[in-house]
């Protein structure tokens, strides 16, 4: 039996049996034909830099942001700024109308009038009191003389001495209504002093050299200042030097210190990158949605003016930068071939690879002492101090066979004691060392703590042959070779077909 196809399907079967059969090739073709049929796709070990960055957004602002209030209440007279005004330290910027406050004031100088001119009338009444008293004592004592000789009745001499008793209440009272006017002369100067502050608290003048942000104030207005002071402008403090407050994760904020350099854009000038330096992370952290964030404070010279406050900061600080290092593609750190064995629990390093050398039948890792004589050179150490480096690193690495031996540790054990033991025995090094040195060799040895082991399947005789090697400081393309390969070798970074 022939199966017949209509004329008008025809070229749609033939479409379909065009497709099965360019699938079936494009099938064949990725998949090869084993190891005869599979290439590789390589990257040369070479040297170049890499630099560890960190991505964060923030805010530009000023390093000082003055808000300008009033301290009394009153209609706003004249307003003498706009937005982005220049302003001088003591420039007015603002008057309230004085009329209320210089009334109060002509009221508290003549309270002050009247008070001292109490005061005045109780030093008369002191000194009258006083005289009355003498005028009575001098009385008293004749009385006393003549009624001892019986000359007086007791009557008289009792109303002298009741007299002069009188006098000396007089006076005291005397005495204590000069400190009635003192005191009430110290209270009217005190108001006069307040009345004087109100009448120039109405003259609202700049507190800094700076910028006006903002004003909220127009003439005519009315301020009240009873029980909050109202911000009528904002200064920005000296916008030649400003700040950015970036958010770094907490996953990264161990990394940044202070003194890292920051470059970073703005969107107002996006082919234009500027350079900034971090002076401050700072301990309060904050919870948005779960993500802990920490503020890190960038100064930054905006000599031109360019930046404005509130600009979002597209930034990366840079926490680690290394020029000329022998690196490998990190495209080589993930590669397993096809037919590679699954590694096993903990085999494989942190960053990828196929387990260690051992297991693959890898090569070693190679001098560990060559990336410390580098290290050397980058500090200038002379003769006697690279000397006393590698005395002191090779005591170290002594030291750690000794602790490892018999011993099962994890990698990340390892490499805690190896740094703990390298920073140790340099101790003594680091102490001669100048402060930048210092600051290097910190680096260095952070460096090596976070160092890893993986292996990467290097292209020799047209096969992959596993290579032990230690990896350091790593950015989006490239990861630092400590140990294990050289330059110009072929790492494989992945598998294609053999071309025809």
């Amino acid at each position: 039996m022939t199966l017949k196809v209509p004329l008008a399907d025809r070229p749609r079967l033939r479409a379909v049996i065009v497709a099965a059969l360019v699938i079936a090739l494009a099938a064949l073709w990725l998949r090869g034909d084993g190891g005869d049929g599979l290439g590789y796709r390589t990257a040369e070990v070479d040297r170049g830099p890499i630099q560890l960055l960190i991505s964060a957004t923030g805010n530009l602002k000023a390093l000082s942001t003055v808000e300008v209030g009033s301290q009394v209440s009153g209609q706003v007279l004249t307003v003498n700024v706009d937005f982005n005004d220049a302003v001088k330290m003591g420039e007015i910027i603002a008057t309230i109308d004085p009329a209320n406050f210089q009334a109060r004031l002509t009221q508290a100088q003549a309270d002050l009038t009247a008070s001292l001119a109490n005061l005045s009338a109780a030093h008369a009444n002191l000194g009258e009191a006083q005289a009355t008293l003498r005028n009575l004592e001098a009385e008293y004592a004749r009385k006393q003389q003549v009624f001892e000789r019986k000359l007086i009745s007791r009557s008289e001499y009792d109303a002298a001495l009741s007299a002069r008793d009188q006098a000396l209440a007089r006076l005291a009272s005397a005495r204590a209504g000069i400190e009635v006017a003192q005191s009430q002369v110290a209270q009217r100067r005190a108001a006069v002093q307040n009345a004087e502050l109100d009448v120039q608290y109405t003259v609202i003048r700049a507190p800094v050299d700076g910028v006006v942000l903002s004003r909220t104030v127009e003439p005519g207005q009315t301020v009240a200042a009873s029980f909050q002071t109202p911000v009528l402008f904002s200064i920005a403090e000296d916008l030649r030097q400003m700040q950015i407050d970036l958010n770094i994760d907490e996953a990264d904020v161990g990394q940044v210190r202070e003194g890292l350099p920051v470059r970073f854009t703005v969107d107002a000038f996006a082919g234009r990158e500027y350079q900034g330096t971090v002076r401050q992370v700072r301990l309060a952290a904050s919870n948005t949605a779960n993500v802990i964030t920490y503020p890190v404070v960038v100064d930054v010279a905006n000599a031109d003016g360019s930046l404005l406050p509130g600009m979002t900061a597209n930034a990366e600080v840079l926490v680690a930068n290394r020029e000329d290092v022998l690196r490998v593609a990190n495209a080589a750190l993930r590669y397993r071939p096809s037919d590679a064995p699954a590694p096993t629990a903990g085999g494989a390093g942190r960053g990828g690879g196929a387990g260690n050398a051992a297991a693959g039948g890898g090569r070693p890792a190679g001098n560990p002492m060559a990336q410390w004589d580098e290290l050397a050179e980058r500090l200038q150490l002379n003769d006697a101090q690279r000397e006393q480096m590698r005395a002191a690193l090779m005591a170290g690495f002594q030291a750690m066979r000794g602790q490892a031996s018999g011993a099962v540790v994890s990698e990340e054990q390892r490499r805690r004691r190896m740094a703990e033991t390298i920073a140790t025995a340099l101790q003594p090094l680091r102490a001669q060392l100048s402060a930048e040195q210092q600051q290097r060799l910190d680096a260095e040895l952070a460096l090596q703590a976070s160092a890893r082991r993986v292996t990467v399947y290097v292209l020799r005789g047209g096969k992959p042959e596993p290579v032990a090697v230690r990896v350091g400081l790593s950015d989006t393309g490239f990861s630092e070779v400590l140990a294990g390969l050289k330059e110009g070798e072929l790492a494989i970074t992945g598998e294609q077909p053999r071309a025809p």
